[in-house]
């Protein structure tokens, strides 16, 4: 039996209710906030990752899926969405007709890392950018946007970590500094961290590896290296936030992966499953464009990973109890998780019946009401499980005899309130039923 690659899976149709309802989410609070979807190839020259990650990156060195092609062009699987959206937004001059762009992007990236629980080698990212905005406005507004996301699929005892990482002005003053430090503690690094520490020392600072984390520990902080322009950058930030009732702490440790970030860099995390667990990270990248042979032009960005958050936001709901769900069931996000079961349950019996239940099921469908039939012919109490197992809304018990009395049975299964439908018509009744009640 053939079955999936290593780390791959699949998304089977139990799951992706929580994902599209997830998805639309993020979409429609985007759009509310001006953004415009924009769909990238999953495929792009590997220069382009080279470039904009970083050749002393672990994601460049280690974790691409890279190959040649037929005529020997280095072709790569997108290991993040940011660099596709700048290529993009270059090739196709899309700064000429408004130098303010704000695209959002949803899809699958590839990294050959080590798949664990949570991790995988096809993975699916929530991507937003900015382009062509400078003011710390607009990161403030990101770190909203997520937190407001978050909100609403449930997540509580959410906290934005933020630092800056400065620009090209003050960082070198730091990076002097930092490898100072680097330089007295070669003997607790890994071999990563001695080889980036002379091409990047930055890098060191995102090092997973225990012995470098507690070596690093009391390394520089950019923070103390800033020059005004930054520091009142980032003072604005912070003022904003904490203006719009947004939790955050400053922290110092905090870089990004990614070489092309500068300035405001954050991540939100959740404790809503007892450990912390980042859902979101991202920062302001404005020298990315000019380095991709583009104009120069600010950009900010983040990507939540969507493999992640759909476990969390999974658990969250299956932790809560039924008073719990019922309570949240107007929420836009509840709505959306729920809009995949079944309005109506057709429960045909006899032959008659059964080829009316198509009949209506069909036309019901068409006007918008989700519906099911069950054609097998099985008996009203197995029916009925079925109708349970779906969490259907109602169930429509359509037998000869209900048709030949004109008198089809609809059942309420939250209430158990019960209406009687006409066979006549049961369509447009239906519909004005289900718009009353």
């Amino acid at each position: 039996m053939i079955q999936t690659i290593r780390g791959f899976r699949d998304i089977l149709p139990e799951d992706t209710a929580l994902w599209q309802a997830i998805e639309k989410s993020a979409s429609e609070l985007f759009e509310d906030f001006g953004f415009q979807e924009i769909r990238i190839p999953i495929m792009e020259k590997t220069e382009l990752f080279a470039r904009s990650i970083g050749e002393t990156t672990d994601i460049v060195e280690k974790e691409m899926y890279t190959f040649p092609d037929r005529k020997g062009d280095k072709l790569t699987l997108r290991p993040e969405a940011t660099a596709s959206v700048v290529r993009s937004y270059i090739q196709h001059n899309m700064g000429a007709s408004d130098p303010v762009q704000k695209l959002y992007t949803i899809g699958p990236m590839f990294r050959r890392e080590r798949p664990q629980k949570g991790r995988y080698r096809q993975f699916y990212q929530i991507n937003a950018e900015v382009f062509g905005i400078s003011s710390p406005y607009i990161d403030a507004q990101l770190i909203l946007i997520l937190n407001e996301l978050f909100k609403r699929l449930g997540l509580s005892e959410l906290k934005a970590h933020i630092n800056s990482l400065g620009c090209k002005e003050c960082r070198p003053a730091f990076q002097k500094e930092l490898l100072s430090f680097l330089n007295g503690k070669k003997e607790h690094l890994c071999e990563n961290c001695l080889r980036r520490m002379e091409k990047n020392p930055l890098r060191t600072l995102d090092c997973k590896v225990p012995e470098c984390r507690a070596a690093l520990a009391d390394a520089p902080s950019t923070l103390d290296h800033l020059c005004s322009g930054c520091s009142d950058h980032f003072e604005t930030v912070k003022s904003v936030l904490n203006e719009q009732g947004v939790d955050f702490t400053v922290d110092k440790t905090l870089v990004r992966g990614l070489d092309y970030y500068s300035r405001t860099t954050f991540e939100i995390l959740t404790t809503a499953l007892g450990a912390q667990s980042a859902v979101a990270g991202g920062g302001r990248y404005d020298a990315l464009i000019k380095e991709l042979d583009g104009p120069e032009t600010y950009g900010i960005g983040f990507a939540i990973g969507l493999d992640r958050l759909a476990d969390i936001v999974a658990q969250v709901v299956n932790s809560s109890s039924v008073e719990e769900r019922e309570a949240g069931s107007q929420s836009k996000f509840m709505k959306l998780l729920y809009a995949k079961v079944p309005d109506i349950f057709i429960i045909p019996l006899g032959e008659k019946a059964t080829r009316l239940a198509y009949l209506w099921s069909s036309s019901l469908n068409i006007a918008g009401i989700r519906t099911e039939a069950d054609y097998s012919g099985r008996s009203l109490k197995s029916l009925m499980k079925r109708a349970d197992r779906l969490n259907a809304a109602h169930v429509l018990i359509a037998g000869d005899q209900e048709i030949e009395e004109n008198a089809l049975v609809l059942r309420n299964m939250k209430t158990k309130e019960q209406y009687f439908i006409t066979a006549e018509n049961p369509v447009e009744e239906i519909e004005t039923l289900l718009n009353r009640v």
